[in-house]
């Protein structure tokens, strides 16, 4: 697979659980965690999304315990997953960024618990990425907190993948787990052949 995969943690809009949009919180286990996720499955970029300064300031703090503090020294790997890491303030700051680092194509893909006009499979997905049309491509795979990411950003992504279903009806999961769930399924191995 040769097309280029971004990762965005969007902490804003969205919505709550009363579908109210909302800026929310950083959490120190989004930043690692998924880190580790996109240094896994050879990620190019792990935007951290966030308007807030003040935000920037504990998250810039988080990232350099474990790239220059006594967290690089005591977790090297760590550090090695954290390079992957970027704070940017808008969606609209990240896809600027993706297109001045490389001159392609770049389609944003959003995920969500509910189906929206332009939602497609894991297959669909995973196939457009190995597709040798899309080698100079960029995909940029966006990832709501809160209660997801608001119904304009959707609308505006060039697809949204389906919802993750397990077997029961329960879909609430936490982004780290969501994270982990897509990448595997659409760069994983093809375990099952």
């Amino acid at each position: 697979m040769s097309s280029r995969v971004f990762l965005g943690l969007v902490h804003s809009p969205v919505y709550n659980k009363n579908m109210e949009v909302i800026t929310t919180s950083v959490t120190n286990l989004d930043i690692h965690d998924i880190a580790r996720c996109a240094i896994t499955y050879n990620l190019e970029r792990y935007y951290i999304i966030h308007p807030l300064p003040n935000h920037h300031q504990l998250i810039q703090d988080i990232i350099n315990y474990w790239q220059v503090g006594f967290g690089a020294i005591y977790n090297p790997d760590r550090k090695m997953a954290l390079d992957l890491v970027e704070l940017k303030e808008s969606i609209d700051e990240v896809k600027k960024d993706i297109s001045n680092r490389f001159k392609a194509p770049l389609y944003t893909i959003t995920t969500d618990a509910r189906t929206y006009p332009n939602t497609i499979s894991y297959k669909e997905l995973h196939s457009l990425l190995e597709d040798d049309a899309a080698a100079e491509a960029n995909y940029l795979l966006l990832f709501g907190t809160g209660w997801g990411m608001t119904k304009e950003t959707m609308l505006q992504a060039d697809y949204v993948l389906e919802p993750i279903y397990g077997r029961g009806p329960y879909n609430h999961l936490s982004v780290r787990s969501a994270v982990s769930i897509i990448l595997d399924r659409i760069l994983g191995e093809k375990w099952w052949e």
